[in-house]
């Protein structure tokens, strides 16, 4: 398979991935009685600030509006990521299961980096402060969302 369906199988797996990763993220939320993290929203907001434009609407329009934005910014994220390991892993995805579970984490862990990296740069969080459960409840997902592109990632790329 060339390049072009390697991309597309990766962002299909990515997909795929990232609702593995939401229920994961969800379940943990429903079990631990936590709630949502406003980081997604605050990301698109720093991002919107850095950009030199503003969120349109009033207070409770923007926020509403952020709250559908930081979630979307979520699955362009894992559709992308998963893309791109389609590109750079797909061959190794293939090879085997052993491959493709060291294809997983390097998933997740892209996944992780993207999205912490990012939140990071723009000062919307400080993994440096984060407790051992916060890196758990932000790990366990990423790696979840890893294990399920790359096991995708495999079956389409058969």
């Amino acid at each position: 398979m060339g390049a072009v369906g390697r991309i597309v199988a990766g962002a299909a797996a990515g997909a795929a991935g990232t609702t593995v990763l939401n229920a994961v993220t969800y379940l943990d939320m429903a079990v631990r009685a936590r709630p949502a993290s406003s980081t997604p929203e605050d990301t698109v907001e720093a991002l919107a600030s850095r950009a030199g434009v503003q969120v349109p609407g009033d207070e409770d329009t923007r926020q509403a509006r952020l709250a559908g934005l930081g979630p979307l910014s979520g699955i362009v994220t894992g559709v992308g990521v998963g893309a791109l390991g389609g590109l750079l892993l797909g061959g190794a995805a293939r090879r085997g299961a052993g491959a493709a579970l060291v294809s997983g984490v390097a998933i997740g862990a892209g996944a992780m980096l993207a999205t912490d990296g990012s939140m990071t740069a723009l000062g919307v969080t400080d993994p440096r402060t984060w407790d051992a459960t916060s890196w758990v409840s932000d790990a366990v997902p990423h790696a979840a969302y890893g294990v399920a592109t790359a096991a995708v990632l495999r079956a389409l790329l058969r």
